[in-house]
Parts: structure tokens; sequence; C-alpha cells
């Protein structure tokens, strides 16, 4: 059975000068958080662009975090919505299980959900963590629903990025289903969801602050509610200022001026990140890290 606990990070994709995908520094930015103490990457999730990718530059993508997590013996999850997509992790040892959105747009209803996952993880090579985020695909599950999930052979977790805490997150909590892994998707709010029992996390903002989310995690997971609740408030203020403009960029502007990624460069329908919310993040990086920027 895969286990998923404690902090991934859905690596961004960098660009060099010239606008290709900086696999170096791909590279790099894998070991660094995984030096920092995540558990594993995301390879391919939102945060990544992946639309914006072409199927070369996605396969690329995906090699090098599969050579990083195999040299590092860490955890590789991909993101991958359709049978075609998931065919290809079927030679990818690496990978431990596939994110997987729920379908947008269509608003097929909990049944059909339940449906179209079922289907999906029968053909599926790898585990399914299931990717909800009712506010980008207009589908909500409820509580029940993300249960009867559970229970599908096959998925053995869910990124749960809901937009706060609700009776459903209360009531998923107070019994989460055995095997199944909620990791939170929401980075402002994955204090409050790692104290009410959460897994883990799936965090873009632990790409600047990898080794204190860890910390967070550690201090719930070992019920240090004090220590939590301080790195708790301090990440909250951090994570909302990396997400004022669409993700990623903000996260890639401050990655850039810390000299980690060769560009900021985001790919349309993304802008980059005007400078004075560069600069508000970079100062709330720079108190917390306590390095000057």
């Amino acid at each position: 059975m895969t286990t998923l606990t404690g902090v991934y990070v859905p690596l961004i994709t960098p660009f060099d000068a010239v606008g290709a995908v900086a696999l170096d520094a791909l590279e790099t930015l894998a070991h660094q958080v995984l030096d920092a103490g995540a558990m594993g990457v995301v390879a391919l999730g939102t945060t990544a662009e992946p639309a914006a990718l072409s199927g070369p530059e996605q396969r690329a993508v995906v090699d090098v975090a599969a050579r990083v997590c195999r040299e590092r013996s860490a955890q590789l999850l991909v993101g991958a919505g359709t049978a075609a997509a998931l065919h290809t992790l079927r030679d990818r040892p690496e990978v431990v299980a596939a994110l997987s959105l729920v379908p947008p747009f269509m608003r097929p209803g909990e049944a059909g959900v339940l449906a179209y996952f079922a289907d999906l993880a029968a053909a599926s090579p790898v585990p399914l963590v299931v990717y909800h985020v009712p506010y980008r695909t207009g589908q909500y599950l409820s509580a029940e629903a993300l249960r009867r999930l559970a229970d599908l052979p096959g998925v053995v977790g869910v990124k749960y990025a809901v937009g706060g805490i609700d009776a459903d997150t209360l009531a998923l909590l107070a019994d989460p289903p055995n095997g199944f892994a909620v990791l939170g998707g929401d980075d402002a709010f994955i204090s409050p969801l790692l104290a009410l029992g959460a897994h883990g996390g799936i965090v873009a903002s632990a790409h600047v602050a990898t080794a204190q989310f860890v910390e967070l995690a550690d201090a719930w997971r070992t019920g240090d509610a004090g220590r939590a609740r301080m790195i708790g408030r301090r990440l909250s203020v951090l994570s909302t200022a990396l997400f004022a403009e669409p993700n990623p960029t903000v996260v890639k502007a401050v990655l850039h001026a810390h000299g980690r990624i060769p560009t900021a460069a985001v790919r349309l329908p993304l802008l980059p990140a005007r400078p004075d919310t560069t600069q508000a993040a970079l100062r709330h990086a720079g108190a917390l890290l306590g390095a000057t920027t």
C-alpha cells in the first residue's frame, strides 16, 4: 500500500533566458527541497504549468524528477488525469501515485465523479490521488463522496483544496478513511488541516521555506501544538503573499530573486508577477528565513 505523509513540493517548471525548460535548474531545485526534508515531489502538477508544456517537455520534466527521486529514494507523484497520460507512467517505477484532477467544468455530480475515478483507477498502472479543488473545477464533493472514493481500489488519497475549513472538512478528518491520505492543498490553510489530522500537504509555498513546512508537519504530528501554531502563523502569512497573484508567478519571482532559477518567466496565459507583489513576498520570506532580501 502506498503511504503518503509529510510535505510534498509540487515543482515549478523553470525556464531559461530563451524560454526553454531549464532542466538543470529543475534538478537542482528537486534536490534542494529533498535536502530540506520534503518526503517527495510532484511533477506536472498545476504549479508546473503543464498545459503550457509540449509533450517532449513534459516527458523531460518527469525524467528529471524520476531520476532525482530514484537517487534519493524519495516519493514521486505525477500529474496525470487521463488514461493516455497514466499509460506513460507504466514503466516508471519511481512514481508512487498519479495526481488526478476531479473532472473540471462539466460538473458531473458526485455519482459521475465516482464512476469516472472507478474507471480511471481500474486502467491506471499506479495508484491515484484525487485532486479536489472545487473553486477550479466547479464540482464540490461531500465528505461522504470522498469516503466512497477512498473505497475504490487504487485510490489512495486526496489533495484537499476546498479554499478553507468547512463542515465536510471536519466530518472527513474526524474519522478519516483507513489507508487514505488526506493531503492539504491550500497553502494558507495547511496548519489548521494538519491540526485536524491531515496526513501532510502538497505545498507550492514549500519551494521557498521547505524546512519550515516540514517542521510544521512534524510539530503537529508529535503534538507540539504551541510550536506548530507559531510556525503555522508565520507560514500562512508567507503563503498568502506567494499566492497574491496566480500561482506560480510569485513563487517563481522569489526563487529567481534568491538565485535558485535562471529566470522568473512563466508562459501564457500567466503573466509575470508585479514588482510590488514580488517585493512583498520577498520581505515575508526574508523575515521568516532570517535573511535579507
